[in-house]
């Protein structure tokens, strides 16, 4: 069976997610469901749709969480060496062409957010990183041309402090 890193952060938040889904929310929302039945004419009861909906849509997250915990292989990216880029890592790179720094973490595929600097251990630029250490330049062939970088620096910050570094307002559930 083919594995996919996680970290036990990342992993912790998906038996959450899992555990609410199931012992939670499934529940509440079969209570609705049942409610609506109870109103009479299914066929026009839109409260009972709604609520069929809702329940395929949290069959469908329960049954790829459950396919993401079997697969998972849980890394914990403190205790391996910091001294060439691996799963965990974050990684400040320096654009050849214009002079401009990125910085990555590479984590699981649960735990990306590309647009926030975390990119999956499967993203191309992951895969051209690996083994690399500090100094070290590459060249990433993309659809729009290839790029040229240098590593930087190295280091582990954990996944969950570079998220908290991007949460906004909306992640709190503010307006």
């Amino acid at each position: 069976m083919h594995t996919e890193p996680i970290t036990p952060e990342g992993f912790d938040q998906i038996l959450r997610e899992f555990k609410y889904l199931k012992d939670s929310e499934k529940p509440r929302v079969n209570r609705e469901k049942q409610v609506a039945a109870e109103q009479g004419d299914r066929s026009e009861n839109a409260e009972y749709h709604a609520a069929k909906e809702k329940l395929r849509h949290i069959d469908k997250r329960l049954f790829y969480l459950n396919s993401m915990i079997e697969k998972a292989q849980i890394i914990d990216p403190a205790k391996l060496d910091h001294s060439r880029v691996h799963f965990g890592v974050t990684v400040t790179l320096e654009d050849l062409d214009s002079a401009d720094e990125e910085v990555y973490t590479i984590c699981g595929v649960l735990e990306s957010e590309a647009e926030n600097g975390l990119i999956s251990i499967h993203a191309p630029l992951s895969k051209a990183m690996l083994g690399k250490k500090e100094g070290d330049a590459f060249t990433i062939h993309l659809p729009m041309g290839k790029k040229e970088y240098e590593v930087i620096t190295l280091k582990y910050i954990p996944v969950f402090e570079r998220k908290k570094e991007h949460r906004t307002e909306a992640d709190f559930g503010f307006k």
